[in-house]
């Protein structure tokens, strides 16, 4: 029997955020802001499934945003929202219809920092009660006024609501049904509309609902105050490839004419593989060739930002993140200067990193070794990467 389902409101624009799309779809600290929301309630024991409500434009942005995620069990499939938020969440509950849980929490995608008791003690609330917020007490002095101040409101009785609101499933699908139309500005206002009793459960301060370009500096400070202690590895890749016959070579993801191209099972990018090697040798996973067997025909002329994208979820995987990355070509030609900064980007933009932590050099051997007989380029690389510390 499926006891409580959260359901996860992202289908708004966000434009009060600010120029960048979306807010939940936005990157904080390396991830999307969904992305943190969504994990607090897939890896909670008391939450059976996950249900996202999502604009109908958002198929692709909702995927990459959520990554290695949709692969969880507790995951659902995310269900189209409506013109507003009041009906985003009426049909994010009439989806449930066909696993009829008996608990229903709702929550904004834009609160990435909510945390296990929180969730846990709107679920109790509702052994006793209709239904059940987290809510912060007001402490400032509230006034109502205009230019001038009219009175001052008795803060005695006053609360801060947050999400998530966690219902019974009936319940709550009945006052949202009934309350079709209305503009109501939360899940808790349908709810005392159907006359349903809503109890009010300690939230967390933490617990800040990003609406403001200005609230991502503040995430950024709480995210960097939760986070787990983080160690540093460093791992190394070389490559080498042989010329052949041809009129163009890739290096680090970008194309360069030349007399020549790069002899390999795939595109031959030695910038590419050896940085590959660098990322799994950091998080102890082997090398290109554990991967991506060459004896497998399925990578023959395969791209190399397979390989690296691979190598990058891996450490996502593990809740790490690549922080710097170097890779030293070796050739007399062609010549790598030219297009340095736009390997940089090319890197940058596969590993969802700033260029700025990605450094791209070249060097000649002086005309001795194959280098310097223009047989062939080898490529160095290192790449450091910061998981959690004690991470197996």
């Amino acid at each position: 029997m499926v006891n409580t389902i959260a359901v996860i409101v992202a289908a708004g624009r966000g434009t009060r955020a600010g120029a960048g799309g979306p807010k939940q779809y936005r990157d904080l600290a390396g991830r999307a802001v969904i992305a943190w929301t969504a994990e607090a309630f897939l890896s909670h024991s008391d939450i059976d499934a996950v249900r996202v409500i999502i604009h109908r434009d958002d198929n692709e942005e909702y995927e990459n945003a959520m990554g290695e995620l949709l692969k969880h069990r507790k995951l659902l499939p995310p269900v189209t929202g409506g013109a507003e938020r009041q009906d985003s969440v009426r049909l994010g509950i009439e989806s449930l219809l066909e696993q009829k849980p008996s608990r229903v929490l709702v929550h904004d995608a834009a609160r990435p920092f909510i945390d296990e008791k929180t969730i846990r003690r709107v679920i109790n609330a509702l052994d006793k009660n209709d239904g059940a917020i987290a809510a912060l007490p007001v402490h400032d002095t509230i006034k109502r006024g205009t230019d001038l101040i009219e009175t001052t409101i008795p803060r005695d009785s006053l609360w801060r609501a947050q999400t998530p609101q966690g219902f019974h499933f009936d319940k709550i699908l009945s006052a949202h049904r009934a309350a079709a139309g209305k503009q109501l500005t939360d899940d808790a206002a349908v709810a005392e509309e159907a006359g349903l009793n809503v109890a009010l459960v300690a939230g967390s301060p933490d617990n800040m609902k990003i609406t403001q370009a200005e609230d991502f500096g503040m995430a950024e400070i709480i995210l960097g105050r939760k986070e787990k202690p983080m160690e540093y590895r460093t791992g190394h890749g070389f490559d080498v490839h042989a010329f052949e016959d041809g009129d163009a070579v890739f290096i680090c993801g970008v194309e360069i004419p030349h007399v020549k191209k790069l002899k390999g099972h795939s595109d031959a990018d030695v910038g590419m593989h050896a940085l590959t090697d660098a990322i799994l040798g950091a998080i102890g996973e082997g090398d290109i060739g554990d991967h991506f067997p060459p004896s497998d025909p399925q990578w023959k002329g395969a791209p190399s930002h397979i390989f690296l994208e691979k190598a990058r979820d891996l450490v996502k995987a593990r809740s790490g993140k690549i922080t710097h990355c170097d890779v030293t070509l070796m050739c007399e030609a062609p010549k790598i200067g030219p297009h340095r900064d736009r390997m940089r980007a090319a890197l940058a933009l596969i590993l969802n990193i700033s260029d700025a932590r990605i450094s791209v050099k070249a060097t000649t051997t002086e005309q001795l070794g194959f280098t310097g007989r223009r047989e062939g380029i080898a490529a160095m690389a290192t790449a450091t990467v910061a998981i959690p510390a004690n991470e197996s």
